[in-house]
This record gives structure tokens, sequence and C-alpha cells, in this order.
């Protein structure tokens, strides 16, 4: 069973960066890629990022030269690096291994990490 563990969110005010950390573990060798989608209230989840173990990075076009996906040093952990912040970026973040192409989850979602933008 793998299971992901999201953690750095906050509220930030409009303009503002955060950066979210996501370990994954299990029974489970390394993952060749990994992602973050995102849940905004009355919305269903969204892709936002991923990337792959040869660190190839794709984005959403709603975040692309903002938001900075990077994989950690330690195995299947990723980052989110958030940059200039909307008030429409505010939402749950989770993190998972995508399937490819049609970018959904492949394991079981954690429990996100909260991230609200607003002055």
């Amino acid at each position: 069973q793998v299971q992901f563990v999201e953690s750095g969110g906050d509220l930030v005010q409009p303009g503002g960066s955060l950066t979210l950390s996501c370990a994954g573990s299990g029974s489970i060798g390394t993952m060749n890629s990994m992602g973050w989608w995102r849940q905004a209230p009355g919305k269903e989840r969204e892709f936002v990022a991923r990337v792959t173990l040869g660190g190839d990075t794709f984005y959403a076009d709603f975040v692309k030269g903002r938001f900075t996906i990077s994989k950690g040093t330690a195995k299947n952990t990723v980052y989110l690096q958030m940059n200039s912040l909307r008030p429409e970026d505010t939402a749950v973040y989770y993190c998972n291994s995508p399937h490819v192409p049609t970018l959904g989850g492949r394991f079981a979602w954690g429990q996100g990490t909260q991230v609200t933008v607003s002055s």
C-alpha cells in the first residue's frame, strides 16, 4: 500500500509564495513520475504539474511560469514551489504518481495540504 503525506500549505496573501512538500511511502520502489493536483471547493480535482524520474517537468497552463515542481533527494519525494499566488489558487493540494496520459493518480489520495490565498 502506498501512502502520501503532503505539507506546507498555509494562508498567504495574493502575490505571495509557498513551497509544498510530499513524501510517498509504502511497498513500492522508486516512482518513475510524481505530481501535484489540487481541488478547490465545489470543483473536481485537477492536475497541476508532474516531474519524471529523469527530471522532465510538465505543467497545467494555469500555473506555467508561476509554479515549479522538483524532485527531492530522498526517494519518492516531490516539492512544489508556488510564486505569484492568486486567490483562484486556493485549494487542497495533493501529490501522487500520475498515470499517463490520463493524469489521474495511480494510488490512493492522501489528506492533502490546504493553500488559501487571501488578503
